[in-house]
Order: structure tokens, then sequence, then C-alpha cells
């Protein structure tokens, strides 16, 4: 054991479970959620205090500011360099997040095509002629699972996703393996998985515990720092959301509202996103959840 993945929709309770197991493995955490990703952005993305972490090193939060833009192979390297740098310190790395992109980028052989300028710039135009919904729904019919993965509101990497289809003349998703780890063969993944109905009510108790904690006062405070001109943050759920209730767009009840509901799609996207992979070992709710990882360490099952 070296590589452990804790993954699966959002407000399953992924991080709380990784620092739990952390601390009895001797492993360090590595973050795979984009949004935790940018600092200052903390309520909104559900990111652990220092205190709720517990003395556990955490690798990959709060490294961007909100005007930069993450690319999935940027993160792939990123990632794979501190595995080797907690691997050399012999302790265990645990990989936890929801964004299904990123924890494949680390485990599989992901082949990223440089971009070519004059098809981003005819994508651009198209972008700008049609509108985003319609280039993600062009995105669908030419790769299913990669407009499954970016959400529609992120032309940035719908744009990028098209660009590599025309590109290399295959799919977006063509390189990404699915049965077993081309990098770190022995990595162990594990997926939280609740009834639809539970996680459901669980994200709007986030949502409303979001608003009480002060998620409209920490997005004031991003726009101060540019959120607005960072193509990838101001998309972030809920920020978005704030984003347009500050301009005018929508009220504040119906910021809320609408991120309750745009969370619960996100969660469905990312349960169909992780149900492809054959090699995550799921963990339902009746199951106590660090006591079964355990027992899966010690007794893979067959």
């Amino acid at each position: 054991m070296s590589v452990v993945v804790i993954c699966g929709a959002t407000a399953t309770g992924k991080s709380d479970l990784a620092v739990a197991l952390a601390s009895e493995i001797n492993a360090e955490i590595i973050n795979a959620d984009s949004m935790q990703l940018y600092k200052g952005m903390d309520i909104g993305t559900a990111k652990l205090s220092l205190e709720e972490r517990q003395g556990i090193e955490h690798h990959l939060l709060d490294v961007l500011d909100v005007t930069q833009d993450a690319s999935v192979a940027w993160y792939q390297e990123s990632a794979r360099d501190l595995i080797s740098v907690i691997e050399g310190q012999g302790k265990n790395v645990i990989i936890v997040g929801g964004t299904g992109l990123y924890i494949k980028a680390i485990l599989d052989d992901l082949n990223f095509p440089d971009t070519d300028p004059e098809v981003r710039t005819k994508l651009n135009v198209m972008a700008e002629k049609i509108g985003g919904p319609a280039m993600h729904g062009r995105l669908a019919k030419l790769d299913p699972g990669a407009a499954l993965a970016i959400d529609a509101q992120n032309i940035r990497r719908v744009i990028r996703a098209l660009e590599v289809i025309e590109i290399t003349g295959k799919p977006f998703t063509a390189n990404l393996p699915r049965k077993e780890s081309t990098r770190y063969p022995d990595a162990r993944q594990y997926g939280l998985v609740m009834e639809r109905a539970s996680l459901a009510e669980r994200i709007d108790q986030r949502v409303e515990k979001m608003w009480e904690r002060g998620l409209v006062r920490e997005t004031e405070s991003l726009i101060s720092a540019g959120i607005q001109n960072g193509r990838t943050a101001q998309l972030a759920l809920g920020y978005a959301q704030v984003l347009r209730y500050k301009s005018g767009a929508i009220s504040e009840a119906e910021a809320k509202e609408d991120t309750k509901r745009a969370t619960r799609q996100y969660a469905r996207r990312q349960e169909t996103w992780f149900s492809r992979d054959s090699r995550i070992q799921w963990i339902s709710p009746t199951q106590p959840r660090l006591e079964t990882i355990r027992e899966y360490l010690t007794h893979p099952p067959i």
C-alpha cells in the first residue's frame, strides 16, 4: 500500500474520512477537488480548517489565486511530484476529492496534446457565436463521457476538450483507461455512496450552513481579489450564484436555491463518472467507513 484514493460525490464525507484514515496509516493527503486549489475559496468548497485537518499534512490546497486557471496537465504533474516526495519520506498517500478527471490524471497515463492556436481561435469564435450551452451540446455528441465530466458553464474546458478532439481525431476521453491503473498499479480506490434522497438532504443542509457561515461575505472578498477575472474560479458552485446575486440578476433566495439545485445535479454527474471505473470499491451508508477501509486494506476483496 502506498496510494489510497477516497472519491465520490460532493457532501458524502470524503475529507473527514481521509483525515481519520491518514492518522492510522501514516499518510499525507493530496487534494483532488478542483476548486479547493484556490486561495480564499473556503466556505463554498467546504475546505477543512487547519483544526479539522488534525495535524495531517494537506497538499494542493490554496495554491492558486482566483485569477489563475488550473489545467489537468498541470495538476497531474504537481500531484505526481508530491507522491514521489511523500513516498520518499516513507509515508503513504491519500488522494481525496470529487474531481474525477483529476484523480484519473494521477493514476493513469493520459496524454495531453499541445494547444493549437488556430483550432483554439476557431472554437472561441464559434463559442461567441452559438454560446456555451450549444458548445457543450456539440461536445456531448462527439464525446458523451467528456460532456459528463465537464460542466456546461465551464466554457474554457469545453473548448479545450473540443480542441483535443479536433487535434487528435479521437474523443477527449479516449485515453482514459478503465480497467487498471497504469501509473500506480497497487493504488486502492474507495468510493463513498449514499442514497440519492439522503445525499440531496445533506447537500441542502450544507448550502444552508454555507450561507450561515458567510458565503456572501466570502464572495465579496473574492470579488476584491479578482475572481471575476478568473475563468475557472468564478464558475464554482455557490460563488457563481452569489456573483449573479451581487450583479442584480437574481435575488439572494434564488441564489441559494439555485446553488442547491446545481449541486445536486453535479453530484449526479460525479456518481455517473465514478461508476464507470471498475477499480473503485464502493462503501455503502450502512458500512462503518473507516473500519471497512481498514479491513479492505488488510484483506482486499476478491
